[in-house]
């Protein structure tokens, strides 16, 4: 087994154990940046920065390009949605071992923040037909902003970061967690051919009542040809919805909608389905380990004899 693995299940492992698998940041966590600054790193880190259409949200990109002289067809690129929350997540040594070794773009927010929540809220959740008012069930804030993000990401973000660096359109993966999830798998039913890998790390499924299934219907019509794939990840000690009360390992039934839409999904052409369960994880830990599992099944060679 790799060393990097071995080292991450052991960092999980203890956060369960100490009692943090299912613990929260606090809303005003400050964002952990010391990677930027490291000068060890085979990556070199630069910044752009962009608002939405309608001046409402501040868009910050962290842009990580490996040293290493870019591959014929351009770098694959790992888009990382929570962009703030991603940086600090990315493991040093992990990035040192990573070959072919990724564009890593942190899609995040202007804010010293880890999470900025109610750009987030917004940015990442479906349109909920019928409803005059759209808003998150939990916070009652603005939502239903999905689409609009995912044009920017596609109209906007990913120009600006071609016009730096050379990328490999046919080898782009997208990464979200939790309400990033959500917007991973919205990116997926809608155009299938966007990305080559689809990495949606414990989506918020429950969200307006399982809506984001109904989006899953007709996915094999729109997937015309398009090969992809999707990684589905969730930690089996993390609710099935947040406002249910918190559950211990193992969480019976919390992952309902997990099976629902995995059985929806297996049977459709070019999609390639891997489904990953974190064992003892919570909800807040399945951030990190999503993170390092992407890039371990991605860019990590294959064990050496």
């Amino acid at each position: 087994m790799r060393t990097t693995t071995l080292r991450l299940a052991l960092g999980w492992a203890l956060a369960a154990a100490s009692g943090l698998a299912t613990a929260q940041p606090a809303p005003e966590q400050r964002m952990d940046s010391s990677l930027l600054q490291r000068q060890d790193l085979p990556y070199r880190f630069s910044s752009l920065q962009l608002d939405s259409a309608d001046g409402q949200r501040h868009y910050q990109l962290w842009i990580g390009q490996p040293l290493k002289a870019a591959p014929e067809h351009g770098y694959p690129v790992l888009w990382m949605l929570d962009g703030n929350a991603a940086i600090g997540a990315l493991d040093a040594q992990q990035l040192k071992q990573l070959d072919p070794p990724p564009l890593l773009v942190a899609v995040g927010y202007q804010t010293p923040l880890r999470i900025e929540r109610t750009a987030r809220t917004y940015d990442y959740t479906p349109y909920q037909p019928g409803r005059q008012e759209q808003q998150d069930p939990l916070t009652g804030q603005p939502s239903g902003g999905g689409e609009a993000f995912l044009q920017l990401l596609r109209e906007r973000l990913r120009p600006a970061v071609a016009a730096r660096v050379a990328i490999d359109p046919a080898q782009q993966t997208l990464w979200g967690h939790s309400y990033g999830g959500l917007l991973v798998l919205q990116a997926l039913f809608q155009r299938p051919g966007e990305f080559r890998h689809y990495a949606a790390a414990s989506p918020s499924l429950w969200w307006g009542d399982g809506l984001i299934l109904d989006q899953a219907r007709g996915l094999a019509e729109r997937m015309q040809g398009h090969r992809a794939q999707l990684l589905l990840m969730r930690g089996d000690a993390e609710p099935g919805d947040p406002r249910q009360a918190p559950v211990s390992y193992p969480a019976p039934g919390a992952d309902l909608r997990a099976r629902q839409l995995r059985e929806q999904l297996a049977p459709v052409p070019g999609l390639a389905l891997d489904f990953h369960t974190f064992e003892t994880l919570g909800h807040g830990q399945t951030l990190a380990a999503s993170l390092h599992y992407v890039l371990e099944r991605l860019y990590l060679p294959p064990d050496q004899p």
